[in-house]
């Protein structure tokens, strides 16, 4: 009994040292600290606006180009086709006594949008001039880079033809089957005599290396001139020279035989390579209560404002904002109509709206100060960026040396491709980000803009 006694006054006196050491954050060690040296810990809440805006055209440098068209109930109409030139491997040969069967362009894809049934028409043009190796953009015109007067080969598909192969990719103990479907278009045997007669010349002619190769043949145009029901997210253009050649004694019983090969070529992401878009975004735009959106391929993006001013007393004296939790919430289900097909992006890209241009053009990459990015969460249906207080921190900085510099900024929420790679070490792995580019592939989503729910968390500190 006694023992119990002493049990109940030993929390007793626990309970009551532990509430007075946790009365407020200001008082946090002040027996302890100096009058001067006192740290005040606070927190705020930084209420965001924003809108959406149209995206006239994007970089469109990219590594798996969409093409075709769809039109979406909600999301408006996108089109889509591309021009690029193909990676010539140096070394590259015909075998000796090469006749030309046949040339094929072969557009192969894993996943598409729309209907897969209904009928398009792919089309084929020769690009004119060398693509510069510069900035070029979606909304770039395609007549005046190639020779629209005739294609050179055209070739009617459904998204989910019977033409395909199948590829298989192992991790761990689990296999996963892949159908690639194929689009094989037939170009002219012209086309690839051309190339023959080339390497048959002294030193191989134009195909002595890729820069001389890439004078000779630019590249191809590659679009839909009918059907506007599917769009297809394009991972490989190749384009292939089928031939045939004599074989001396190559049998098993040592005679003559004709023989066949191929002399393929590929667009591939050491070469240029760029999308051309169109879209239509009229039912986005304007102010919509319900919230704003996204959409990609250069579709629409959303405009935060950050009023960093309102914080104007925060961010006085020595202030230091040690916390400020962004997150992006989208809204699910918010689309009556079943023919809505587009998803969230997977990424979305979080930047100052002055620094889009160099960020894309100069291939930079997020630096978590000005610029982050933050994946979409399915189970949650948001958008987490984390902490972003080195933003504020890095303008209030600014600021104060500065005072011309404005502390509000304008902001751009942009859909991203990222490629990653993974790196183990002995503490565990990580995944460091190696490119960033424009999303090309058809995405949308609405976002909450609600005011309240569009905020920054602040928590900081004084001294």
């Amino acid at each position: 009994m006694k023992q119990q006694t002493i049990y109940k006054l030993l929390f007793a006196i626990a309970l009551i040292v532990f509430v007075s050491c946790n009365d407020t954050y200001d008082s946090l060690g002040v027996t302890i600290q100096p009058e001067g040296d006192r740290i005040t810990v606070g927190a705020d809440t930084l209420l965001l606006t924003a809108r959406t805006v149209n995206v006239d055209s994007v970089f469109s440098k990219t590594k798996y180009p969409v093409l075709g068209e769809y039109s979406d109930p909600v999301f408006g109409t996108i089109r889509s086709d591309y021009a690029g030139e193909f990676f010539y491997p140096e070394d590259y040969s015909f075998i000796d006594g090469a006749e030309i069967d046949s040339v094929l362009l072969t557009v192969s894809y894993t996943s598409m949008l729309g209907d897969s049934l209904a009928p398009m028409q792919l089309a084929v043009y020769k690009i004119i001039d060398r693509l510069p190796a510069g900035s070029y953009y979606t909304n770039f015109d395609p007549t005046v880079m190639a020779d629209m007067s005739k294609p050179l080969g055209t070739k009617v598909f459904t998204g989910r033809n019977n033409t395909y192969r199948t590829e298989y990719y192992t991790s761990g103990t689990s296999t996963q089957e892949i159908k690639i479907y194929e689009i094989h278009a037939e170009l002219p045997k012209s086309v690839g005599q051309a190339f023959l007669d080339e390497y048959n010349k002294p030193d191989h002619g134009a195909l002595k290396n890729s820069d001389s190769f890439n004078d000779f043949f630019p590249g191809l145009y590659v679009t839909t001139d009918f059907g506007n029901s599917t769009i297809l997210n394009v991972n490989l253009t190749s384009l292939r020279v089928l031939y045939k050649y004599l074989d001396k004694g190559g049998s098993s019983q040592k005679t003559d035989t004709i023989r066949s090969s191929e002399w393929r070529l590929n667009i591939t992401p050491e070469v240029t390579q760029i999308n051309h878009v169109e879209n239509k975004n009229d039912l986005l735009l304007g102010d919509d209560s319900n919230g704003t959106y996204v959409k990609s391929p250069a579709g629409v993006n959303t405009e935060i404002s950050i009023p960093l001013s309102n914080l104007s007393s925060t961010l006085s004296g020595s202030t230091a904002i040690n916390q400020a939790k962004f997150i992006v919430r989208a809204k699910p289900d918010v689309f009556d109509d079943n023919m809505v097909k587009l998803s969230p992006p997977t990424n979305l890209l979080l930047i100052n709206k002055d620094s889009v241009t160099s960020f894309f053009e100069k291939r930079q990459l997020p630096n978590y100060e000005t610029s982050f990015i933050a994946t979409f969460d399915q189970s949650t249906y948001t958008y987490d960026f984390g902490n972003v207080s080195k933003l504020i921190n890095y303008y209030k900085k600014q600021h104060t040396e500065d005072s011309s510099k404005p502390l509000d900024q304008t902001y751009v929420l942009i859909p991203v491709d990222v490629t990653s790679v993974t790196n183990s070490s002995y503490y565990g792995s990580s995944e460091e980000i190696t490119d960033v580019y424009n999303q090309m592939k058809p995405s949308g989503v609405m976002l909450d803009n609600k005011t309240g729910n569009l905020k920054l968390d602040i928590i900081y500190s004084s001294f």
